[in-house]
C-alpha cells in the first residue's frame, strides 16, 4: 500500500511519491483524489519515480480561486515539480486530469518528457455538451452529491458494481465529501474546457499515448482518435469492454499499457534488446 503516507508540499499540495528513476506524474479526475492511483503506483514504482498528487479543490490540496482556469491547475503541477526538484517528467492525466496534462504540455513544454491522456474529453458534440452542462447546473444547485449515482453507473460496469460494492461506496464517499466550491469550480472547467488549446496541439511534439474505454460514454473512443489526430507523435489504445474507471476496474490492463509506453519512451535500448 504505497498511498498511505501522504506528504504536503511547501505550497500546500498533498502528494505521494514512491520509487526511483525517471519521474512519472499521475493526475486524477474531477471529484476524486490521488488515491485513485493505488494500483498504478504499485505497478510503476519498481521502475520509476512516481508522483501522485491532489489537484486544486480535491483531497487536502488548496481550493482553486473563484475564477480559476486550467492554467492555474497546470501551474499547481509545475510548482510541485519545482518544490520536488524534478526538472522534467512524463505526465499522465485521467479524465479532468487529462485536460490539466494537456494544459501543462502547452504551457511548459520544456518540462515534459512524454504525455498520457487517459479516459479524457476532447471536442464534445452538441449532445455531449448539453449533458455535461445539465450535470454542471445540478452540481451548482445541489453540490457534489447531485449526480454521483449517475456518475457511478457511467464509470463502472454493472458487473463490477455488483461484485465490488465496497469499492463503489469508497468512490461515492470520496466524491460526496468534496468541498462544494472546489468541486464546482473544477467541474466547471471539466465541463467547458474540452477544446482547450485545440489550435495549438500540433506544438506538442513529445510521445503521447491517448487511451480510453471502448464503452466510456463521456470520454469516447471517437474523442480519443480525434485528439490523437491533432498530435504529431501520438498513438491510440482503446480498452476493450471498459467504461470510464479503467485505472480501477481494469488496473492490470492499464498498468501493462503504461509500462509498455513508458518503456518505449524511457528505455528504448531495452526494447531493442527484447526484440533481438
Amino acid at each position: 500500500m504505497l498511498l498511505t503516507q501522504a506528504r504536503t508540499s511547501a505550497s500546500g499540495t498533498r502528494y505521494w511519491r514512491a520509487g526511483s528513476g525517471q519521474p512519472v506524474v499521475l493526475i486524477h479526475g474531477v471529484g476524486l483524489d490521488a488515491t485513485l492511483w493505488q494500483e498504478q503506483m504499485e505497478a510503476l514504482a519498481p521502475y520509476y519515480d512516481v508522483i501522485a498528487y491532489d489537484m486544486l479543490g480535491h483531497g487536502e490540496s488548496p481550493l482553486p480561486k473563484v475564477d480559476a482556469t486550467l492554467e492555474d491547475y497546470a501551474d499547481q503541477l509545475v510548482t510541485l515539480l519545482d518544490e520536488l526538484d524534478v526538472p522534467t517528467a512524463t505526465v499522465t492525466g485521467f479524465s479532468m486530469g487529462g485536460l490539466v496534462a494537456r494544459a501543462f504540455a502547452l504551457l511548459y513544454p520544456d518540462r515534459l518528457q512524454a504525455l498520457v491522456v487517459l479516459s479524457s474529453v476532447f471536442n464534445r458534440n452538441d449532445q455531449e455538451r448539453a449533458g455535461v452542462g445539465q450535470r454542471l447546473a445540478q452540481t451548482l444547485e445541489q453540490g457534489p452529491a447531485a449526480n454521483v449515482e449517475g456518475a457511478l453507473e457511467r464509470w463502472f460496469s454493472p458487473a463490477f458494481r455488483q461484485a465490488h460494492p465496497d469499492r463503489i461506496d469508497a468512490v461515492r464517499r470520496r466524491v460526496t465529501s468534496n468541498d462544494p466550491d472546489g468541486y464546482y469550480r473544477s467541474y466547471a472547467l471539466f465541463g467547458t474546457q474540452d477544446r482547450f488549446g485545440s489550435d495549438k496541439l500540433g506544438a506538442i511534439r513529445v510521445p503521447v499515448l491517448v487511451a480510453t474505454g471502448e464503452l466510456d460514454p463521456g470520454s469516447t473512443p471517437d474523442m480519443a482518435h480525434k485528439l490523437a489526430g491533432q498530435l504529431p507523435n501520438a498513438r491510440v489504445h482503446i480498452l476493450e469492454g471498459q467504461r470510464h474507471m479503467a485505472p480501477v476496474e481494469a488496473a492490470d490492463q492499464v498498468n501493462d499499457l503504461l509500462l509498455d509506453f513508458l518503456a518505449k519512451v524511457h528505455r528504448p535500448s531495452l526494447q531493442k534488446e527484447s526484440l533481438e
